[in-house]
């Protein structure tokens, strides 16, 4: 199917991927090669694959470890019939998360998750990191489409900076500009006003949350370094206190 004026694929599959918080995981149990399903959380890394942080007593852990594969649904949550909102089936492959990786994994989970601060460090968690081979994603009648990774994750190779000044945004913006957030959420995003808090930063937007509603604000433009980021988030401050 063709993007319209009004529907963008590619669009709400990123916006699907920064937003959720819950989805439903599907692995392969070893011994018979039978589906397992399960409910996690996930967070989302700088370009947009999704985090777990599971226990390796739980059976999708122990399913995944034996054969990597994995299928992970998100949906928009959307009141009424879910079914009519929107939905992505991600495809791929779970990779345990080690090295330098591992603080950028940690830090992004935990800021859209902050209660797992209470586990993170139990010896039986670990974090992963699902590697997409594909998505379907799913927006209504006749809004069928099937996407590759280069068409919903970030790039990311020219963001080194930006990643590593990341958390030093997101602590800029929740301590000393948190009115500003709520002007993001209110006047550019529609939502109700509330507590709202940068959650994460990424070359293409930003993530806010306000306990368990989620939204995500797309730049104007890419960026890719610390300057270009303070840049785009006052002209968006601008424009939302210019909408009164």
């Amino acid at each position: 199917m063709e993007p319209t004026p009004d529907f963008s694929p590619t669009k709400l599959a990123k916006s699907l991927l920064r937003r959720s918080r819950q989805g439903a995981l599907a692995t392969l149990m070893p011994s018979s090669g039978d589906p397992y399903c399960s409910l996690v959380n996930h967070a989302s890394h700088s370009d947009g694959s999704p985090i777990l942080l599971i226990s390796r007593l739980a059976i999708h852990t122990r399913n995944l470890l034996a054969d990597s594969r994995v299928s992970l649904m998100l949906d928009e949550r959307a009141e009424g019939d879910p079914l009519e909102g929107a939905r992505i089936m991600l495809s791929g492959r779970a990779v345990e998360v080690s090295g330098d990786e591992l603080n950028v994994v940690r830090r992004r989970y935990l800021n859209a998750h902050p209660a797992a601060e209470a586990f993170v460090d139990f010896k039986d968690f670990s974090f992963f990191l699902i590697r997409p081979s594909g998505t379907h994603l799913v927006a209504g009648f006749g809004r069928i489409v099937d996407l590759k990774p280069d068409q919903f994750l970030t790039e990311i190779g020219d963001a080194s900076a930006l990643i590593e000044a990341e958390q030093g945004a997101i602590d800029h913006m929740n301590e000393d500009h948190r009115d500003t957030m709520n002007l993001y959420a209110t006047k550019l995003l529609g939502a109700e006003s509330a507590d709202w808090r940068c959650t994460g930063c990424d070359p293409e937007g930003i993530d806010m949350q306000a306990g368990k509603a989620t939204l995500r604000l797309e730049f104007p433009e890419r960026v890719s370094a610390p300057s270009e980021l303070r840049k785009v988030l006052v002209k968006l401050a601008e424009q939302a206190r210019a909408k009164g």
